[in-house]
C-alpha cells in the first residue's frame, strides 16, 4: 500500500469509483480508493439499478439528466470491453390519487423546463405502452422514454478499470479504521493494511457514511435504512418500461435476462446496518406487484435481498466540502438514488475538490443547509 496520496476516497461503489475516474482524468496524481469489500459490494450492488430523470426538485432533475446522458455513451467513454447493459425502456409513473396526479403535472412542467421531455399520459395511452397493466384505481401516468435500467456491477467495474488505467490505485478488502485530523485539517487515513498521509479525503461510504464522518469528527444528519428487493425467474417479455408508483409504494422492472426486479419502501424498516430479509416485505410486495401486473401471479420467486438507503431529511444528497474540517468532502445521503446519480457525483465532486467552475451549481446541497434550514423536500421517492 502507498504511504501518501493526493486524494483518498472511501467507498468502492459507483460514487467512489466515478470520483476516482474523474479526478484521474483531470490529471490528479496519486488518487487512492479504499473499499472494505469488492467493488459494488455495498448499496450499489444491492440496488434496483433504475435510472430516471422524472424528479420533483430542480437539483435532482439536473443531476439525473447529467448522469443519464453519460450512461448513454459510458461503454465508449470508459473504454469498457464489456457492456453496462443500459436499457432505455422508459419509466412509467403511476398516479393513484388526485394529489399525486397534480404533483405529476407540476413535475412534468419542471422537467420539461430543464430539457427532460416527459409527458402526462391517460390510462388508455399507458396501456398502449404496458398492455398487461391493471389500471383499476389509477388516475393518470407520467412517462419518459429515455429513463431506463442498467447493470450496477458492470457500470462500477467500468469506472474502476478506467480509473486504474489513468493511474488511480484501488485497494479492495481494506478497511478504514480512523481519519486523523489535526488543527482542523485532514492529515492521514488509517486502515487495517497501513496508513496513508493525505490532505483530502472523500466520504463516499454509502450506508456507512456516518461512521466514516464520525472518524473525522463530523456529524452528518443521515441515517441508514434497510430497503428490500426481490427477483423472479426469467419470463417472456411482458414489460418494457420501469413501473413506479409513489403512492402505491412500488417499483418494478423486467431486466434483460427476463427476471422481474421489484422493491418498495417501508417507514418501519430498521435504521441500522442490517441487510437481512423479512417475510413482511415479501407479502406486501407480492400483493402490490400482482395487483398492478396480474401476469406476475404465475411467476416464481428466485430470491430476495436488502441494501441500505442513506437518508437525508430532504431526500437529496450532501455534496462538497465540510467547513469545519479542511480537506474533508462528502458525497453521501443519496436516499436510495446514489447509483443513478453516479456519473454526476463523480464529475461534480472532482470539480469541487479542484476548485473548478461546477457543471451544475451544487452549493445548496452542502452540509450547512441543514443548519440554515434551506431544505427543498424531494416529493418523488419510494
Amino acid at each position: 500500500m502507498v504511504k501518501t496520496a493526493e486524494v483518498v476516497i472511501i467507498g468502492g461503489g459507483i460514487s467512489g469509483c466515478a470520483i476516482a475516474y474523474n479526478l484521474a482524468k483531470k490529471g490528479v496524481k496519486d488518487v487512492v480508493l479504499i473499499e472494505k469489500g469488492y467493488l459494488a459490494s455495498g448499496a450499489t450492488g444491492s440496488c434496483g439499478a433504475g435510472i430516471r430523470q422524472q424528479w420533483g426538485t430542480e437539483m435532482n432533475c439536473k443531476i439525473a439528466k447529467m448522469s443519464c446522458d453519460f450512461f448513454e455513451t459510458a461503454n465508449e467513454e470508459l473504454q469498457y470491453d464489456g457492456d453496462i447493459e443500459f436499457k432505455q425502456g422508459g419509466y412509467l409513473l403511476l398516479a393513484s390519487t388526485e394529489k399525486e396526479h397534480e404533483q405529476f403535472k407540476k413535475n412534468v412542467q419542471l422537467q420539461n423546463s430543464l430539457g427532460i421531455h416527459s409527458r402526462m399520459l391517460n390510462l388508455e395511452q399507458a396501456k398502449e405502452i404496458v398492455p398487461h397493466l391493471n389500471t383499476e384505481g389509477l388516475v393518470s401516468t407520467a412517462f419518459y422514454e429515455k429513463d431506463g435500467h442498467l447493470n450496477p456491477f458492470h457500470a462500477t467495474e467500468a469506472y474502476g478499470r478506467a480509473a486504474e488505467r489513468l493511474g488511480a490505485k484501488i485497494y479492495k478488502y481494506t478497511e478504514v479504521t480512523d481519519i486523523v485530523v489535526e488543527n482542523g485539517k485532514v492529515k492521514k487515513v488509517k486502515t487495517d493494511k497501513g496508513d496513508i498521509e493525505t490532505k483530502i479525503v472523500v466520504n463516499a461510504a454509502g450506508g456507512h457514511s456516518q461512521i466514516i464522518a464520525n472518524m473525522a469528527g463530523v456529524d452528518i444528519p443521515v441515517y441508514s435504512e434497510r430497503h428490500q428487493i426481490l427477483v423472479t425467474e426469467p419470463l417472456e417479455p411482458l414489460l418494457g418500461p420501469m413501473l413506479m408508483s409513489f403512492s402505491l409504494n412500488i417499483y418494478c422492472q423486467q431486466v434483460p435476462h427476463g427476471g422481474f426486479i421489484m422493491g418498495r419502501g417501508d417507514d418501519t424498516e430498521p435504521r441500522d446496518l442490517r441487510v437481512t430479509s423479512s417475510w413482511q416485505f415479501l407479502d406486501e410486495m407480492v400483493k402490490t406487484a400482482t395487483g398492478i401486473l396480474p401476469p406476475l401471479k404465475k411467476a416464481r420467486l428466485l430470491r430476495q435481498w436488502a441494501g441500505l438507503y442513506n437518508m437525508t431529511p430532504d431526500r437529496q444528497p450532501i455534496y462538497g466540502p465540510v467547513d469545519d474540517v479542511e480537506g474533508f468532502y462528502l458525497a453521501v445521503g443519496f436516499s436510495g438514488h446514489g447509483f443513478m446519480f453516479g456519473p454526476a457525483t463523480g464529475l461534480l465532486i472532482a470539480e469541487s475538490i479542484l476548485g473548478e467552475e461546477p457543471t451544475i451549481n451544487i452549493d445548496r446541497l452542502n452540509l450547512r443547509r441543514f443548519e440554515s434550514g434551506d431544505l427543498i423536500l424531494e416529493p418523488s421517492v419510494v
